[in-house]
């Protein structure tokens, strides 16, 4: 059972509390940059900058690795878009960035089910991609990683208040734009 999944729990060690937050932390890192290799490097990042703070109790973990990882998102949209601006005056396309391995299909898989599945993660990215940055940034932590009110506010630097309104409007946001996946 994932760390943060247990309220109240504790880690055995720091390496175990790193492989719990993971996964989640990668899908996160992807559903908000919307590529794979920008994703595993936010995630790299934060676990190698979390590492720093392994004298701090446990209990403060969670929203401390989240914060951490939400700024890496954040400076990696910044540099992303200061790249889209000089490519854009260079007038060089940007680079390839689909991996040929990952486009092969997975044989033990329904190939209908897995379209279905990679569009609606699409367009599920685009949603999230288009919310403003603490919508955005609320509604990852709430929704898809699982933390409570409490932990969101400490990750997000801000109050309880402000996670629920940031939360609600994301949600909004989100039902208007894939009311066609319903």
């Amino acid at each position: 059972m994932p760390f943060d999944a247990a309220p109240g729990a504790a880690p055995a060690s720091l390496e175990a509390f790193l492989a719990s937050v993971e996964r989640r932390g990668f899908r996160m890192a992807e559903l908000a940059l919307g590529h794979r290799e920008d994703a595993l490097d936010a995630v790299q990042d934060a676990m190698i900058r979390f590492v720093g703070y392994r004298g701090r109790p446990p209990a403060e973990w969670p929203p401390l690795f989240w914060s951490i990882l939400r700024r890496q998102i954040t400076d990696r949209h910044r540099r992303n878009a200061v790249r889209r601006k000089v490519m854009a005056v260079l007038g060089r396309p940007e680079d390839q960035r689909e991996d040929p391995l990952e486009m092969l299909p997975d044989p033990n898989e329904d190939p209908a089910r897995r379209h279905a599945d990679g569009a609606a993660w699409l367009a599920l990215g685009q949603a999230v991609r288009a919310l403003p940055r603490r919508q955005r940034e609320a509604y990852l932590l709430r929704e898809l990683q699982g933390l409570d009110v409490a932990q969101t506010a400490a990750a997000m630097g801000c109050s309880e208040g402000s996670v629920k309104t940031h939360l609600s409007r994301a949600m909004a946001a989100l039902r208007k734009h894939l009311e066609d996946w319903r």
